[in-house]
């Protein structure tokens, strides 16, 4: 049976057990095992996107890069945020970039778990949102963003934090 837990129970753990735990020592590895893969995964995509925005793989056109500059990256930015005035792209694309690779470190090396996937979570949140509005509803199910902010909810929520920096502090 599920307990109900609130947002002031998950920000008050400080022991770091999962919120959901799974009840048999046999899906306790399997948990710590997907925890990691998602962890990884995310953090990984996060940390590899804003290298291709800074041109650290190559030009626009070159195989494998997407963006290539950070000014088609802003381009894109515009074209996610239709709705925002242009004056604020700069801002929005570095945000997101910062964001995006912080979130991406923290992932990665387990620092703050829980708030990098309640945050990872929030960010996809409102980009899938942005391209729901600008491109279309299709658009972030194209890109399987929601899908990536459940894999970051389930982190929040059940993910387990060993091989993580959390478990050795």
């Amino acid at each position: 049976m599920l307990k109900s837990v609130t947002l002031g129970d998950i920000v008050r753990s400080s022991r770091g057990e999962p919120i959901l735990p799974l009840q048999s020592a046999g899906r306790e590895a399997i948990l710590d095992l997907l925890s990691l893969a998602s962890r990884l995964a995310l953090g990984i995509s996060f940390v590899l996107s804003v290298c291709d925005r800074l041109g650290l793989y190559g030009k626009p056109g070159d195989r494998g890069v997407s963006w290539g500059t950070f000014e088609r990256f802003l381009a894109y930015t515009a074209e996610v945020n239709s709705f925002a005035p242009s004056w604020m792209v700069p801002y929005l694309g570095t945000a997101a970039s910062a964001v995006e690779l912080l979130l991406g470190v923290t992932l990665i090396l387990g620092l703050a778990l829980r708030w990098a996937a309640f945050g990872t979570a929030g960010m996809l949140l409102v980009y899938g949102s942005a391209m729901a509005i600008s491109l279309g509803i299709k658009a972030p199910f194209d890109y399987s963003v929601f899908g990536a902010m459940c894999c970051a909810l389930f982190l929040g929520l059940a993910g387990s934090k060993r091989w993580s920096i959390d478990s050795l502090v």
